[in-house]
């Protein structure tokens, strides 16, 4: 008996930018529809109890635990059974290590070792052909963060770009989501379309 796998929408972005928000979204509809779900995430309090260098401090070994424990994480999520995951939601996907690994070394005005940086973000692609969709969010500086978060400015800006070129340097099928009420609502739209068409078949 064969099951077809599960659809995978991940989403990545610096941090504050609405990733997590967006992706209750979108689950809360596909519930809304009867599609089982699953999502993954928590990587980075994860990491910390390892414990790992995070933001600033990120390495390539904090890279590297992130970015397979978050293909680990969404490969569980996608169990079979009796009542298997329809959809699997990826809270940072596999990028989104690789983003946050080049603005650290940049804000730490480090050298990149080339083929480490190679090595990494090979692993990172090897994700790339699983998601039905990846949602980038966009910075919006103006938004204030809450007081509990004490972010470094310029790094969270550095995050940002990094995660649009990388996404751009590797031509990655990608939507991208603004701070605006429309661009989310629009991103939402999408996986439950791209989910309800899948479903119908």
């Amino acid at each position: 008996m064969t099951t077809t796998p599960p659809i995978h929408i991940g989403v990545m972005g610096a941090h504050s930018t609405g990733k997590t928000m967006l992706l209750k979204r979108i689950e809360m509809e596909l519930r809304g529809h009867g599609i089982p779900v699953a999502r993954t995430g928590g990587l980075g309090k994860r990491a910390a109890l390892v414990p790992l260098p995070k933001m600033q401090r990120h390495t390539a070994a904090s890279t590297e635990w992130v970015i397979a424990q978050g293909i680990a994480d969404e490969i569980a999520a996608a169990r079979p059974g009796p009542d298997p995951i329809q959809v699997v939601l990826a809270d940072r996907a596999a990028w989104d290590a690789l983003a946050y690994f080049h603005a650290a070394q940049e804000w730490r005005e480090e050298h990149p070792n080339r083929l480490e940086r190679e090595r990494l973000r090979l692993l990172a692609s090897t994700r790339g052909p699983k998601y039905d969709l990846l949602l980038a969010t966009v910075l919006d500086p103006a938004l204030p963060v809450e007081h509990k978060h004490d972010y470094d400015a310029r790094y969270r800006t550095l995050v940002d770009r990094y995660t649009h070129a990388l996404l751009a340097e590797d031509e990655i099928p990608h939507q991208r989501v603004t701070s605006d009420p429309g661009s989310q609502a629009r991103a939402v739209e999408r996986a439950l379309q791209i989910c309800l068409n899948e479903a119908a078949l």
